[in-house]
């Protein structure tokens, strides 16, 4: 519950309020115009390091490499992700949202995402169970995780 009272709070601070009412428009973020005028989104920065619920949070210095790399999300973010996205694609897509649009914004960004192949693959898992068996099915399924404490594999639970 505490988890669903936080999201997003940041958005509420000087730094994320001021960006997202300068550059609204409603059909898309405010930090893509953001982006189109200064070439960087200094909303997006702040937000990104400060919300546990989007993979760019989840990157680290690997030692071994001397490279940041993507780090594996736990499944209460990778949950809350998943939520975020289904309330992103129906605010954006008003009228023409269907449980195939997250799917479809994750596959257009897919290439070019830096993150753990594990948590790619459980997003992508449940983006294409919302698509093919709906909203209900899927939240239940969620349910049924945050309840056993079993992750996703592949197309199979493992504990």
């Amino acid at each position: 519950m505490w988890q669903g009272c936080l999201h997003d709070l940041s958005k509420y601070g000087l730094r994320e309020f001021i960006v997202g009412a300068k550059y609204y428009q409603g059909t898309r973020s405010p930090n893509e115009a953001e982006r189109e005028e200064k070439g960087y989104s200094s909303a997006w920065m702040h937000h990104k390091g400060r919300n546990k619920h989007h993979f760019e949070y989840w990157t680290d210095y690997n030692t071994k490499t001397r490279t940041i790399e993507p780090v594996k999300m736990p499944m209460n973010y990778l949950i809350e992700m998943f939520c975020d996205r289904v309330a992103a694609s129906k605010i954006y897509m008003g009228d023409k949202y269907t449980d195939r649009c997250p799917l479809d914004y994750f596959l257009r960004a897919k290439g070019r995402m830096q993150i753990h192949l594990e948590t790619l693959n459980e997003l992508e898992f449940l983006l294409v169970m919302l698509d093919e068996k709906g909203e209900e099915e899927t939240f239940k399924y969620i349910k049924n995780i945050k309840k056993t404490g079993y992750v996703i594999k592949g197309k199979e639970l493992a504990k």
